[in-house]
């Protein structure tokens, strides 16, 4: 899929924000799951700010690997799709 595609799969499923069981705490379960699809030796936080960070796994690696269940999962974990900095972020 292309970032457009990701990007409107986050905004077509931004209901399921935070919705729903997850096995553990929410934002390794994401962690892990974005480790596996992109992996990387690189620190998954890239940077923060008040009371958000910004995660340094790139759209366009995730884009070409995931499915729309992986993005539904991550988004039920808590990671948006910031576009103004075309990147991945959380509340801390």
């Amino acid at each position: 899929m292309t970032v457009e595609e990701l990007a409107e799969i986050f905004e077509a499923h931004d209901d399921k924000y935070l919705e729903g069981e997850i096995d553990g705490p929410s934002d390794l379960a994401a962690f892990n799951l974005l480790n596996k699809l992109v992996p990387s030796n690189k620190d998954i936080v890239s940077c923060a700010e008040h009371d958000e960070f910004w995660l340094s796994t790139s759209p366009e690696e995730l884009a070409a690997v995931a499915t729309e269940e992986d993005i539904i999962f991550l988004i039920r974990c808590g990671i948006r799709f910031d576009e103004d900095t075309d990147s991945f972020a959380m509340f801390a």
